[in-house]
């Protein structure tokens, strides 16, 4: 058995956690999430767990005939997308700069209204690719029919943020793998839109709850029943748009950091491979026999041959692995290092000067702005993988030499 059991009220926890250090707060959390009666057959921990809102970040939690609104959070979507180049490492420039630049230019980044919008990127551009696909309308009149029902929910900033990074942990990198092959990998999801449904329909969770008198734990693991609660179907409504545009955001985002490095190293195709998966979800599966909503927070499906992306931080490596399937937990790993201490902790702890031995060799930010993502602000990604070598194998190991934050 290569998981530990924690100890809990209510269903099994099963923790990939080996060697993997877990804070006490997160304990409790996971125990309060099995400790609800929709919960079923267990909760499955990945190794990069640690304290978030309402539900762990890094658990995987089956719900019968309910979902946990906070568990999916309200970073709704939010994953990876990595593609192969042709390109190698003697192909790029002896400077990077000029190409994060490009990168920079062509991704606007930040919490603004369309990212900081900084960048020369003309508007409507991404709106324009979208429709071209077939996706811009089919994602609009999904929208509409969601805020004729809720009009709290602001739609605005479907066309202003689609194709822009965000800020906190988001990113946009050039790696190189273990063949010395380059490869763009970035991290996004549903952006402002998301963000709104989510809190909203954790807000109606919770009066859903009060009014039922429903005994919780944990206010925030407030949860909507199938079949009882009206918002049940609005809100897997809600929640599947924003996947859907958080998948068509990092494709978006794919063709802008594609179309940045043509315009610095033209000579250049695309390789074989691409992934682009979510790791904050909630979707229908069948385990043990059992249709569950299975909510994915901080972690990647990883069914048998599925491929999926675990980024270390952005001094570390990152990975390109295989699922191996593994039922006890629920097919499913990590979505990357995990934190090992807060925002306002790295800040205090660590200096620009840390922050500039750590990422050495990598162009990205050395300011004090991102802090709070230096690399020793999360867990040895080295620790979590191994933690988890029963859960996926590993194709290609990545090591970002331009790293772009939010």
């Amino acid at each position: 058995m290569s998981y530990e059991v924690i100890r809990a009220h209510g269903r099994e926890v099963k923790a990939w956690i080996s060697g993997v250090p877990i804070e006490h707060a997160a304990i409790e959390q996971l125990r309060n999430t099995a400790a609800l009666d929709i919960v079923w057959p267990h909760v499955a921990v990945m190794p990069d767990v640690h304290f978030g809102r309402g539900a762990t970040v890094g658990s995987v939690i089956p719900t019968k005939g309910a979902i946990i609104p906070a568990a999916v959070g309200v970073d709704i979507g939010c994953g990876m997308m990595a593609q192969e180049t042709s390109l190698t490492a003697k192909d790029l420039p002896d400077t990077l700069a000029p190409l994060r630049s490009e990168l920079e230019r062509k991704i606007p980044v930040g919490n603004g209204p369309g990212g900081d919008w900084k960048s020369e990127r003309r508007p409507g551009r991404a709106e324009q690719r979208l429709r071209a696909a077939g996706k811009s309308g089919a994602l609009a009149d999904r929208l509409d029919r969601i805020l004729a029902k809720h009009p709290k929910i602001r739609g605005d900033k479907l066309a202003n943020q689609m194709g822009t990074l965000g800020g906190g942990n988001h990113f946009v990198e050039i790696c190189l793998d273990e063949r010395d092959v380059v490869w763009v990998m970035l991290h996004s999801g549903s952006r402002g839109t998301g963000n709104m449904m989510g809190n909203y329909f954790i807000e109606r969770a919770r009066e859903s709850v009060l009014k039922k008198g429903v005994s919780l734990p944990d206010r925030d693991l407030a949860y909507f029943v199938e079949g009882e609660d009206g918002d049940f179907a609005d809100y897997v409504e809600a929640v599947m748009w924003a996947q859907d545009y958080a998948r068509a955001n990092r494709e978006t985002m794919m063709a802008s950091a594609l179309e940045a490095m043509h315009g610095v190293l033209p000579a250049f195709k695309l390789g074989k491979t691409a992934v682009n998966c979510h790791h904050n979800y909630v979707e229908p599966e069948e385990h043990f026999g059992e249709r569950v909503w299975v909510t994915r927070k901080g972690a990647v499906r990883a069914r048998v041959g599925d491929l999926g992306i675990i980024p270390g931080s952005m001094g570390a490596k990152s990975f390109i692995v295989r699922g191996l399937g593994n039922v006890d937990a629920l097919c499913s790993c990590s979505h990357g290092a995990g934190r090992a201490m807060s925002r306002s902790e790295a800040k205090r702890r660590f200096t620009v000067e840390d922050h500039l031995a750590a990422t050495q060799g990598v162009e990205c930010r050395k300011d004090v702005g991102v802090l709070d993502e230096t690399p020793m602000a999360y867990k040895d990604i080295d620790a979590v993988m191994a933690a988890q070598a029963d859960l996926v194998s590993i194709v290609h190991t990545l090591k970002q030499v331009v790293c772009v934050k939010g």
